[in-house]
């Protein structure tokens, strides 16, 4: 699911014209050795905090379909995370760097969820809404800016931090085989003990309820009044 948020935000930035002008879109960690490395103007996505939404959190399975209506298995409901990323901007002037973080911004703060052409992989098939939020750091929870860029070994700069809250597919159990061979009855003699000759198995023949031997064999079920006269006799 990470991937495919990653996925969902680069698409939101190249349809916003982030990507154009030779600029390039990086996912990696903005270290110093990367900073060293750089050799375009870049706008950089850094992930780094992952947390769940624990007020969405829900309980009990739910059965899942095939083509033909049949239950193929039962699957629990799906997690939310809360993915926040800093999102900083790179050229060799601040004024450069600034004006692009300003695109960045205006492309990124008209978006409240990510159009479903964005989506891919589970996001795309769970059909559920993405949200995207613009927060500062004190709304994330996470570290302080100045303490982010310590922790990856760089100078303070400006970025602007980014929310995303996004599903996690539940796990699938499957359903078994569907059972076709029915249950075998024997009846027995009128002895204890003694050995069956009659032996009927019961089956299920199609989607249809059986009829002659099945589970649901019809039987015709005679008047009350002609019991009561049968044994009268």
């Amino acid at each position: 699911m990470i991937h495919e948020v990653d996925e969902g935000l680069r698409r939101l930035l190249v349809e916003g014209g982030v990507g154009e002008s030779g600029v390039e879109l990086a996912f990696e960690a903005p270290t110093r050795e990367w900073m060293g490395k750089r050799n375009n103007p870049t706008v950089n996505v850094f992930l780094y905090d992952i947390r769940e939404d624990t007020t969405r959190r829900r309980t009990g399975p739910a059965e899942e379909y095939d083509d033909d209506g049949a239950v193929v298995g039962w699957r629990v409901p799906p997690r939310w995370f809360q993915l926040t990323y800093l999102v900083s901007a790179w050229t060799s002037r601040p004024l450069d760097e600034h004006r692009l973080l300003s695109d960045v911004l205006r492309c990124l703060i008209r978006t409240d969820v990510l159009a479903s052409h964005m989506l891919t992989g589970s996001l795309a098939e769970l059909g559920l809404t993405v949200g995207l939020d613009v927060v500062g750091a004190a709304g994330t929870g996470g570290p302080s800016a100045s303490d982010l860029w310590s922790a990856l070994d760089g100078e303070l700069r400006p970025a602007v931090e980014v929310r995303v809250t996004a599903p996690l597919r539940g796990e699938l159990t499957a359903a078994g085989p569907l059972v076709t061979d029915g249950l075998v009855v024997r009846t027995t003699g009128s002895v204890p003990g003694s050995p069956s000759d009659d032996a009927r198995r019961l089956r299920y023949h199609g989607a249809t309820p059986p009829q002659g031997e099945g589970f649901a064999a019809f039987r015709p079920r005679r008047d009350a009044v002609d019991r009561r006269r049968r044994r009268a006799r």
